[in-house]
């Protein structure tokens, strides 16, 4: 049960772009094509779930063991950059479509807070490592629900009048912003 609370909290009560309002600039960035979206999620998935397990290990075993707990953020930036590399080596790799429409914001992800958020996070509600593994995973699935989401609203827009002062930017935010007290709803459930 307890697994089941921390997978619909994290994805919809709780979902990471929309009420924590971690991992935005990749959600404006890289929300105009749903396609590209999709790329981004699971980039993004792989590098949250694998950084979330190595850092755990990390805190655990070296940052805890050895009393220096301050250099927790320090050590997780770095670890999480060394995954984003090894992404984007695989993916010039296996898909060298998705690496050119990901473009700049694949090194994005390397800043990219909701990964580094999502292993803070982890750590902080003192999840043990299957229970870490699974937050990670279900906060993946809550990024790219939000991303996916907001990419197709986006690609929607794109073919409806919409006054010239509005286009672009400024309406995306306000369908943001729609789309964050949609997902409000749902924070009875978390």
């Amino acid at each position: 049960m307890e697994y089941i609370l921390i997978i619909i909290a994290a994805i919809f009560a709780n979902n990471i772009v929309l009420m924590k309002f971690l991992g935005v600039c990749p959600f404006i960035g890289v929300s105009s094509k749903v396609e590209t979206s999709v790329g981004m999620t699971g980039a993004v998935t792989f590098v949250m779930v694998i950084a979330t397990i190595v850092t755990y290990l990390l805190q655990k075993y070296v940052l805890d063991a050895f009393e220096i707990g301050f250099m927790q953020t320090i050590t997780f930036i770095l670890v999480i950059a060394s995954l984003v590399q090894l992404v984007e080596i695989i993916l010039k790799k296996v898909s060298p479509s998705l690496y050119q429409a990901l473009g700049i914001f694949l090194p994005l992800i390397t800043t990219n807070c909701a990964v580094l958020g999502v292993a803070i996070l982890a750590v902080q509600n003192e999840y043990n490592l299957l229970e870490s593994v699974v937050y990670a995973i279900a906060n993946a699935i809550g990024f790219g629900l939000a991303l996916i989401v907001f990419a197709g609203l986006r690609e929607h827009m794109d073919m409806v009048k919409i006054p010239k002062a509005m286009k672009g930017v400024p309406i995306a935010f306000v369908v943001a912003g729609l789309l964050a007290l949609a997902f409000l709803g749902f924070s009875g459930l978390g």
